[in-house]
């Protein structure tokens, strides 16, 4: 029997396993911190955004063949090391994603109201990790750092009622303080232009059907339309969308202004953030931006850095500091460990992204093991583990945490997830 460990159960992971198990007389562990698997799909997609979540069915399929096992709420490096999977395993895959948020490096970075991407999309998610946040909600400015689908759906969320959640997994504390909030301007701040942004055509479209939120573009930031016919179809919607929000601004409550040729270069406040100094930028022959020395200020009580992430370092394990990924050669990392995903590729891509990559890095582990090297594998994880007091999550035990999250919903929405590990090993009798 070959055995193979994969680190983290996010569609990376899982797309893995689905080409690994389809081989004979393997069997395949997908180990996780949490003990709930899917990884982004649970804690990163949008709450509104259901249709993507929806490939977690997929990702359940492959958790119920017969040689395909969840192991959950165990920590790789605290529970169980690299070096002991790499012992026990003929193959340990690391699909860790890219949890962590690229710091924000400008002055008063640090002031209380400037919070990363990854904590406020982790905290309206009800990612254990963020679900204790707060984020001060309590004035009427909320500056945006980025211009990626990230930074759109945080807009939106921000900009939404709460009639609009309906049909969401939005937890509860996010819905609770979101329906009192005071935020009325949402400025989205980007370091280039129109041409260069990172938006996709279908979340762009979703900011013009807000019920209370109208966005807006200065048409001086936009380039002559006859330009946009360079540009791949995708990114030419996404350029139409923003001609259309410079076109017909409407009159809403809650504003969505786009900011381009915007950098951010400070941000002040007394005890807590309330302003972010921008500087104005151009672009030169290589579409880089460069500031112009003019500077203005953006009144934002809360400031959301959406500028991309990065994979977190794992002792021993050869990494790219500069490119925030593991160091590999095409996803071999070292001997008998491999990487996959975004904690190979860094953070680039979509979600389906993974799957051909998932499927190269299974065929290549595949093929460096050949009939396996012997290696005591899953049972000897059980050994480990149990000798520490661990007692893994298996998938039968996160079916009853859905059930029971199902159970809980608001009427017409899919599930009240717990923001807890503690409620969820309560609702498995832990």
């Amino acid at each position: 029997m070959r055995h193979v460990a994969i680190v983290g159960s996010g569609p990376a992971g899982y797309y893995t396993a689905e080409t690994l198990q389809k081989a004979d007389d393997i069997a395949v562990d997908v180990i996780d911190r949490l003990p709930v698997p899917y990884g982004l799909i649970r804690t990163g997609v949008a709450p509104d955004h259901q249709s993507i979540k929806a490939v977690s069915r997929r990702y359940e399929g492959t958790a119920l063949t017969d040689n395909v096992r969840f192991v959950g709420h165990v920590s790789v490096g605290s529970d169980v090391t690299i070096d002991e999977l790499v012992g026990l395993y003929d193959a340990v895959v690391l699909a860790t994603g890219a949890p962590n948020d690229r710091p924000l490096d400008i002055a008063g970075a640090d002031l209380p109201g400037v919070i990363g991407s990854a904590a406020f999309v982790g905290w309206y998610n009800g990612h254990p990790d963020f679900a204790d946040l707060d984020p001060p909600l309590d004035a009427p400015g909320v500056a945006v750092i980025g211009n990626g689908n990230v930074a759109l759906d945080v807009a939106r969320i921000l900009a939404k009622t709460p009639s609009e959640f309906a049909g969401s997994d939005i937890v509860a504390h996010a819905r609770d303080i979101l329906a009192a909030s005071a935020v009325r301007h949402i400025q989205i701040l980007g370091r280039r232009g129109p041409h260069q942004i990172a938006m996709t055509p279908k979340e762009l479209g979703e900011l013009g059907h807000l019920e209370r939120a109208s966005p807006r573009v200065d048409p001086a930031d936009l380039p002559d339309e006859g330009d946009d016919a360079m540009l791949e179809p995708g990114m030419r919607k996404s350029a139409t969308h923003l001609r259309q929000f410079a076109a017909n601004p409407v009159a809403k409550p809650v504003t969505i202004d786009f900011d381009f040729f915007a950098m951010p270069v400070a941000i002040e406040g007394e005890g807590r953030v309330q302003r972010v100094i921008v500087e104005k930028t151009v672009l030169d022959a290589d579409l880089r931006s460069h500031g112009t020395g003019e500077t203005y200020a953006v009144d934002a009580g809360l400031v959301i850095s959406c500028i991309g992430y990065q994979t977190p370092p794992i002792p021993g394990v050869p990494y790219e500091h500069g490119r925030g990924r593991f160091a590999s050669d095409e996803g071999r990392i070292l001997s008998g460990l491999y990487a996959v995903g975004w904690a190979r590729r860094g953070p680039s891509g979509t979600i389906g992204t993974n799957k051909p990559d998932g499927a190269r890095i299974g065929e290549m582990v595949l093929e460096d093991i050949g009939r396996g090297a012997g290696k005591a594998g899953r049972p000897a994880l059980d050994a480990l583990l149990a000798g520490r007091g661990i007692t893994p999550v298996t998938f039968r035990d996160w079916r009853r945490i859905e059930e029971a999250e199902v159970a809980a919903a608001l009427d017409g929405n899919p599930r009240e997830k717990f923001t807890s590990i503690e409620a969820m090993l309560q609702a498995i009798g832990r």
